[in-house]
């Protein structure tokens, strides 16, 4: 097993007192920059995936629940439509009665498994908003826990995440409602 944090003491160069949590799957997130082609729209794709491959832990009729791929926190969902549609003003009453519905079942699912103390819940609606697909909308929902404001993400800007995403996927995916579980 890799150690996932060096001593900078084993490095050439002068010795500090910080530690190097490595994040290289991060890269891809990093150095993308550019918004994907509509064809290539990361939430479109993923329902045509099985519910392992496309991070998937909930489907409903007009909206389904997926990891974020690059998480805030463990546990971090997205609510999406199936519909490629920009911004929430654009949705239909279906769409947005949905996504309210799946956001309230993944608080509960969350707190249930993970006992977390609260919800950062939101929507960044297009580039100039911090949305990483602005083409697609898409709702976060990031748990949150009283032990987990330190300044690793504040300083050091990286989060350390006790779970690898397939283990998180699956707790969720098995704790969910059955009404509204995606069965793929």
């Amino acid at each position: 097993m890799d150690r996932p944090v060096e001593d900078s003491g084993d490095f050439a160069a002068i010795p500090d007192e910080f530690q190097r949590l490595w994040t290289p799957h991060r890269m891809v997130y990093i150095q993308g920059g550019e918004q994907p082609h509509i064809d290539e729209c990361p939430f479109c794709r993923a329902p045509s995936l099985t519910d392992e491959e496309g991070l998937i832990v909930a489907r409903g009729e007009h909206a389904y629940v997926l990891l974020n791929l690059f998480p805030y926190n463990s546990g971090h969902l997205l609510v999406c439509p199936y519909r490629h549609v920009a911004t929430y003003d654009l949705a239909t009453a279906e769409e947005v009665a949905e996504i309210a519905s799946l956001t309230q079942t993944a608080m509960r699912v969350l707190t249930e498994i993970s006992r977390c103390d609260g919800f950062n819940i939101g929507m960044n609606q297009g580039r100039v908003a911090g949305a990483g697909v602005a083409g697609h909308l898409h709702q976060h929902i990031v748990p949150r826990w009283m032990s987990d404001s330190n300044f690793f993400p504040i300083i050091a800007r990286t989060k350390a995440l006790p779970q690898l995403l397939g283990d998180v996927r699956a707790g969720i995916q098995a704790a969910w409602p059955k009404e509204h579980a995606s069965e793929q």
